[in-house]
């Protein structure tokens, strides 16, 4: 796992390096991913809006700024993605302006087709869903945990739509990306935030 973990991040990039091959992507009226349809071109498009929109907007409050601050472990967070992906393009700029808060932080991005050995490590009911944000200790190079590839809450939503109706609709997933824009990545940051506390005991909630 450590070798497939350490070749993944070689060939890594930083949030802004992310957003400036997503940014050029969009001028090339392409994708990123093994399939270049108009379908994944057109999200694509739509993504850079998304992450431009919350990157500029994304609202953190003290409280939590704080309790980020306090995290005290030097950790690398990579994180499986594609440009294509809605779910990726409303919890990055979370991710980010999260690590930006901790310098101990290390936010890394690689895309998925492009390393299937870590994907496969980190699927979610057998898919390879992403966005998969992959928490490994500087130290000792182990992973000591994982997030995504949606926040709590929409998982729920997901898990009970998929229940009743047996797979996902166009319907829904128009009314996935409502329920992401009123959240406004705050369900993301609670998450995360959890997620933190679990690894420092005096970490204060």
């Amino acid at each position: 796992m450590k070798s497939i973990i350490e070749n993944s991040l070689q060939k890594s990039k930083s949030y802004q390096e992310y957003r400036d091959m997503v940014k050029q992507l969009v001028a090339e009226e392409s994708t990123t991913g093994h399939d270049k349809t108009e379908e994944l071109i057109g999200y694509t498009k739509l993504n850079d809006r998304r992450m431009k929109r919350w990157d500029k907007t994304l609202k953190i409050s003290q409280d939590i700024q704080d309790r980020i601050a306090k995290f005290n472990e030097k950790v690398t967070w990579l994180v499986l993605t594609e440009s294509w992906c809605g779910d990726a393009a409303h919890l990055m700029p979370v991710m980010n302006k999260i690590a930006e808060l901790n310098n101990n932080i290390d936010f890394r991005v690689v895309l998925r087709d492009e390393n299937n050995e870590l994907m496969n490590r980190f699927l979610t009911n057998g898919s390879k869903s992403i966005p998969k944000l992959i928490m490994i200790d500087k130290t000792s190079g182990d992973v000591i945990n994982s997030y995504g590839p949606r926040p709590s809450e929409a998982t729920k939503m997901v898990n009970d739509y998929k229940t009743e109706h047996g797979k996902l609709t166009s319907e829904f997933k128009e009314d996935l990306q409502h329920w992401y824009n009123k959240d406004k990545g705050q369900s993301t940051l609670k998450d995360i935030t959890a997620m933190l506390s679990e690894l420092v005991p005096n970490f204060s909630l």
